[in-house]
C-alpha cells in the first residue's frame, strides 16, 4: 500500500521559513514525479513544484520560484519543500503527490493527507 505522509506545517509570520517533508512508502518511485500542490480556502488546488525522483530535476510555479526549493533524499524515501520568504498568500493546505513521468500532467496517482501552512501578516 502506497503512503505519502506530509509533516512540518504550522503557523509562521510573513518573511519566515518553513520546511515540509513528505515520507513515501509502499513502492519505489523511479519513473515518477513527486510534486507539491496546495489549496487555499475557497480556491482551486494549484501546482507548486515537482521533482523527478530519479534525476532530481525540479520545476516550479512562477509564484514560488526563487523562494521555494524542492529536494529529495532517496535513501530516506523523503521529499522536502523548503519555503523561504513566506507570504500570507502562501497560506494553504499543502499536499505531496506522485505521478508517472509519462503520465497525464494533470493527474496524480498518489496523494498525501495534506499539512496546513498558515502565514500571518
Amino acid at each position: 500500500q502506497v503512503q505519502l505522509v506530509e509533516s512540518g506545517g504550522g503557523l509562521v509570520q510573513a518573511g519566515d521559513s518553513l520546511r515540509l517533508s513528505c515520507a513515501a512508502s509502499g513502492r519505489t518511485f523511479g519513473g515518477y514525479f513527486m510534486g507539491w500542490l496546495r489549496q487555499a480556502p475557497g480556491k482551486e488546488r494549484e501546482f507548486v513544484g515537482r521533482i523527478s525522483w530519479s534525476a532530481g530535476m525540479t520545476y516550479y510555479a512562477d509564484s514560488v520560484k526563487s523562494r521555494f526549493t524542492i529536494s529529495r533524499d532517496n535513501a530516506k524515501n523523503t521529499m522536502y519543500l523548503q519555503m523561504n520568504s513566506l507570504k500570507p498568500e502562501d497560506t494553504a493546505v499543502y499536499y505531496c503527490a506522485a505521478r508517472r513521468v509519462d503520465g497525464d500532467s494533470g493527474h496524480y496517482d498518489y496523494w498525501g493527507q495534506g499539512t496546513q501552512v498558515t502565514v500571518s501578516s
